[in-house]
């Protein structure tokens, strides 16, 4: 096959806002999420604003802007989001913006099986290779099932896109239009970790043998634990999402993915979120795969590694196990994301850890995250069935196929110290627990 596919790219460049015209009313549009936003496409999206109506924008969490949930929007656009990032936060809980609650691991199907079909895919891809592949780069995700689903795929070729491995590729003959736009890609500033958080990380840590496989989620607790597992030998990575944290663990030799049983010596990820560091070190990297979030988050899939430690945090934890992470109280703050999808993988691996990590405490140590009942309206998450390991800075508990007494106790015992004479006060009432002091003193009786 000679160079067609070069014709039919020249033939399909487009000034942003002419690309763009194929949005029209009532239509859905998919953004690619994550540091892989397609701003210049997301900018043209908001010109053609005034002069469409009822537009639903569907996305996960992006790193740009989303000036589309602005209030002046409202009757133009509706975001509809799979995973609420901050950008969108105020404009779903405001309801101007809908939150679809659902596994990582099912978005796709939604597009697949027509239930929520996809008119216009808003993508950004490196340029194309000497045979006319692009490059989802930074963020395969749910997006390459978004392109091969929607009726027109709209590309933003930036250069600045590294070209990744796996299943991370478009063909030319697969899109409908080009614009070409060099910028850098929306980066993820580093957390800045806290005492804390690396005071829970060491708690976590001290679960993580030689071999582990690693799936970690986002934020300080995950970048805390990541640089304790120096002196570790033979990790591997399986994850939705790595971020910088992976790097000097790579480049010490940490991760080598050697004993990984399943797709050994890979590190197997739907997309890269962080700064321009990690962007250049994915870039043509082939320990890095790449996959859809359907494979990267499959139970099945995951549980396939053996010593899967599966790691993400919560809002807020009862006393009989069950874990919010979406919400507090009834006001939305994330979503469902890939927690369940790994827990579920990992309490089925063989040799695996599902772990739950939280700080006891919130708002300056004035309220307790671990709370006799959730707030009124909390998500559930992780119900009390799957709940492995939950860790503070407190401790450890293993909360698996114990009682709902063994169970208080245990959380109670890693609880802030501030509060855990009104949780045993909570247990007493209901039953569940004797306070130790009172249970001493009905023994001496």
């Amino acid at each position: 096959m000679s160079m067609s596919w070069e014709m039919e790219y020249k033939k399909r460049l487009r000034m942003a806002d002419d690309a763009l015209q194929c949005v029209q009313s009532g239509m859905r549009v998919y953004i690619q999420p994550g540091c892989a936003e397609p701003e210049t496409l997301v900018e043209a999206l908001m010109r053609r604003g005034p002069e469409v109506f009822n537009v639903e924008i569907v996305h996960m969490m992006t790193m740009g802007c989303a000036p589309y949930v602005a209030p002046e929007m409202a009757g133009h656009f509706r975001h509809n989001a799979v995973f609420i990032g901050a950008n969108v936060r105020d404009a779903i809980n405001d309801g101007r913006a809908d939150y679809t609650p659902i596994y990582l691991s099912e978005i796709e199907g939604l597009f697949e099986s027509g239930a929520m079909p996809i008119d216009v895919a808003l993508i950004e891809v490196s340029p194309p290779d000497s045979h006319g592949f692009c490059s989802f780069g930074v963020g395969v995700d749910t997006t390459l099932t978004a392109a091969k689903c929607a009726k027109h795929v709209v590309a933003q070729i930036n250069d600045n896109m590294p070209r990744t491995y796996g299943d991370s590729f478009i063909h030319v003959n697969d899109i409908d239009a080009f614009v070409e736009s060099s910028r850098p890609l929306c980066a993820l500033q580093r957390p800045v970790v806290s005492d804390l958080q690396i005071a829970i990380a060491r708690n976590v840590a001290s679960l993580i043998e030689d071999g582990a496989v690693l799936q970690t989620g986002i934020g300080g607790i995950p970048d805390a634990v990541l640089p304790m597992l120096m002196d570790r030998k033979d990790l591997g990575v399986h994850s939705e999402l790595v971020s910088d944290g992976v790097i000097p663990l790579i480049e010490a030799g940490v991760i080598t993915g050697a004993r990984k049983n399943f797709k050994p010596r890979k590190i197997i990820l739907g997309f890269a979120l962080g700064t321009k560091r990690l962007f250049e070190f994915v870039d043509n990297n082939p320990i890095f795969e790449f996959h859809p979030t359907a494979y990267t988050n499959d139970p099945a899939f995951i549980a396939r590694n053996d010593k899967m430690v599966a790691i993400n945090s919560a809002l807020q934890i009862d006393l009989t196990g069950q874990v919010c992470s979406d919400s507090i109280g009834n006001q939305f703050y994330s979503g469902i994301g890939g927690q369940v999808d790994f827990l579920r993988g990992a309490s089925r691996s063989k040799g695996g850890k599902a772990i739950i990590a939280i700080s006891s405490t919130a708002k300056q140590g004035s309220i307790s995250r671990i709370v006799p009942m959730l707030d009124p309206g909390a998500g559930v998450v992780t119900s009390r069935g799957l709940v492995r390991y939950v860790v503070t800075e407190y401790g450890v508990a293993y909360l698996f196929g114990k009682s709902i007494r063994e169970r208080a106790k245990s959380l109670i015992e890693i609880s802030h110290p501030d509060f855990r004479a009104e949780l045993y006060e909570y247990c007493e009432k209901t039953k569940w627990a004797q306070h130790p002091q009172q249970a001493q003193t009905a023994m001496s009786r």
